[in-house]
């Protein structure tokens, strides 16, 4: 008998962690408490549902054995939105997942993130190399994070709706709006935030050593810079998820099937 797509895609009860400014961080768990433990961290503009319960991921990694454990980070999801740049360090980000695990007493795991996910994973997997045992970056950018958005153009847009002219400005607040819940001008200040830390930029001289696998869709504007930065990892491979672009990449098959196996050992 087929499973009702409603129990596919049901969410449980967020449960609270404090981060160390008092953001309160929504969390999730799915999976045996004795099992193997994949950390999954979402993209810019989305959240745990939307882009790991309703894609499959959850129900694919549990179905492989695995403890599932998510955050909807700060600014997204049923996590608190703060709306000053300075809360979205990407510092800040990263030991927003730190804390995650140690209130959950997950001494190490697995590492699966997408987008800003994945940026905040690279910075994860650098500096915590002893607790990620491999990690999955999708879609992870080379340069400033959300370089191509139009901070002035979304400042007028959310204070009195004026037309943004900007494609890329204009997809990114489609995505924004895509997701219900979102805050507009808390991803603002993400992005504002982001921009501030330009130590972000991921430095190829200082690439994490733990394997890493890197997958983009080959219809991904930023699939170079993503290749680029497989090729500066020590242990790094790369994935061309086939098809797809930066929006729908996490839906594929291709994508889930390559992660499984890598995070498999094979």
């Amino acid at each position: 008998m087929a499973v009702p797509l409603s129990e596919l895609t049901r969410m449980p009860d967020p449960q609270l962690v404090y981060a160390a400014d008092g953001t309160r961080l929504a969390t999730y768990t799915w999976g045996e408490l004795d099992a193997p433990v994949v950390v999954i961290v979402h993209g810019f503009a989305s959240n745990v549902r939307d882009n790991w319960v309703l894609t499959g991921w959850v129900r694919e990694l549990t179905r492989a054995g695995y403890r599932v454990l998510a955050l909807d980070q700060r600014g997204h999801g049923n996590s608190d939105k703060p709306h000053e740049p300075d809360a979205y360090a990407i510092r800040t980000l990263v030991s927003d997942v730190e804390t995650v695990m140690d209130t959950y007493l997950v001494e190490d795991a697995f590492y699966v993130g997408y987008s800003l996910g994945a940026r905040v994973g690279w910075e994860v997997v650098r500096d915590l190399p002893q607790r990620i045992e491999r990690a999955v970056l999708g879609g992870v950018p080379d340069g400033i994070p959300l370089e191509r958005l139009d901070l002035d153009q979304v400042r007028a847009y959310a204070d009195d709706g004026t037309p943004v002219t900007d494609q890329a400005t204009q997809d990114y607040i489609a995505l924004t709006e895509r997701v219900p819940g979102n805050d507009l001008r808390s991803l603002l200040a993400l992005a504002e935030g982001m921009r501030r830390t330009r130590t972000v930029d991921p430095d190829p001289a200082n690439a994490p050593t733990r394997p890493i696998l890197f997958a983009t869709g080959t219809e991904d504007a930023i699939i170079e810079g993503s290749r680029a930065l497989a090729e500066a990892a020590p242990n790094g491979t790369f994935f061309e998820i086939p098809g797809r672009h930066h929006f729908n990449a996490p839906g594929s098959r291709a994508f889930k099937d390559a992660a499984l196996e890598f995070l498999a050992g094979s």
